[in-house]
């Protein structure tokens, strides 16, 4: 699977997640001049798109073709988001 944006290396998919998850970790702690980071999502390409899981493990790879690939990973979805990245 892909994330909806295109993460050149694994590192800047893992600090993507890491944001959300500490942004939405404390609502009140969230300082209001600065941007809010976005959630991770992330779509099946091809045939088989359309019936990607909203919970439970996926494998991403990147970056997009037609691009080779670079890395790969495994992350953790709860409702369409990923919160964990190894």
């Amino acid at each position: 699977m892909y994330t909806d944006r295109n993460f050149k290396t694994k590192k800047e998919f893992k600090a993507a997640v890491e944001a959300w998850n500490k942004a939405t970790a404390s609502v009140d702690a969230h300082p209001v001049d600065v941007p809010y980071p976005l959630p991770v999502t992330y779509h099946q390409p091809g045939p088989f798109g359309g019936n990607e899981p909203r919970d439970g493990v996926a494998y991403f790879e990147g970056p997009h073709y037609p691009q080779a690939h670079k890395w790969y990973a495994k992350g953790t979805l709860v409702n369409g988001v990923v919160v964990k990245v190894s």
